[in-house]
């Protein structure tokens, strides 16, 4: 089977005056077109190509690596709008139909979006769509608390900066939490700070340092962000103040705060410990 929106490994066929036609041993061909035959092949080879639709809607290969395939989220540059649609440059000779019935906001020539392409089932055409929470579901994570995560930076809301999360999830990160410029389209890792029990996800731009130190110090780290960066515990607290905070018992905290302590990562004051900015 030959994919559209996606990348083939295909056999090359036959050499014809169009081009190459490449198969995938069951049956089914595609053109690749002079312009993208490499120097050197024999009959038989394999090649990887990317398939999509030309302008006259018929399947065609190409060697050439769009910016975005079907079921990833790219920012694309809009370079027309027309009666029919937005028009998208996504690296190939044809460029990405947008539909005015798929665009968040109307799409101007020379602007930038986040879109989603996927398979059109009627038309079986690749299109972009800027609705992007509409290929994004909750109801059943693949990820967990403290997961590191690959990070899409989708729109901006009044408590922080929605995020797609692993190319499948919706997560948000605070405003609290964002120390530095990012914008949409950025591509950024993250830690799932907080998994909440409708399944939306917290997310954390600041902590990829902290992978590598205990789930205790980690949680007490997220705990004090939460918190101002204070927290009025030390280590002669009571240990039912400490259950109550941070769920973990006092030799648990001891330890922990220990841990971060050395690297330099909170300071203990005499009535409690503090994030080190």
């Amino acid at each position: 089977m030959i994919n559209l929106g996606e990348y083939n490994t295909l056999e090359i066929l036959r050499d014809t005056e169009p081009g190459l036609f490449l198969g995938d041993g069951e049956d089914n061909e595609i053109l690749l077109p002079n312009r993208y035959v490499p120097e050197t092949f024999e009959i038989g080879d394999k090649i990887e190509v990317f398939a999509y639709l030309d302008n006259e809607e018929r399947p065609v290969a190409t060697t050439d690596k769009p910016y975005i395939k079907k079921g990833d989220f790219a920012l694309l540059r809009c370079n027309q709008v027309t009666k029919f649609g937005a028009f998208l440059d996504w690296g190939l000779v044809k460029e990405l139909f947008c539909p005015f019935k798929e665009q968040a906001f109307k799409m101007k020539a020379g602007g930038w979006y986040l879109v989603h392409c996927y398979l059109d089932e009627e038309t079986e055409r690749l299109v972009a769509s800027s609705k992007t929470n509409h290929f994004l579901d909750n109801k059943e994570l693949t990820v967990a608390q403290f997961d590191e995560v690959d990070l899409i930076v989708s729109h901006p809301s009044e408590i922080g900066m929605n995020v797609i999360v692993n190319n499948k999830h919706l997560g948000l990160v605070f405003n609290d939490d964002i120390y530095k410029d990012i914008s949409v389209g950025d591509r950024l890792k993250g830690i799932v700070k907080k998994v909440r029990p409708d399944n939306k996800l917290d997310i954390s731009l600041n902590q990829i340092g902290y992978r590598n130190i205990e789930p205790n110090a980690e949680h007490i780290l997220f705990t004090l962000q939460d918190n101002s960066g204070y927290l009025p515990l030390h280590d002669k607290s009571d240990p039912e103040a400490i259950k109550e905070q941070l769920q973990m018992s006092k030799k648990s905290f001891k330890k922990a705060i220990g841990s971060l302590y050395k690297d330099r990562l909170i300071t203990i004051e005499p009535e409690g410990i503090r994030l080190v900015d």
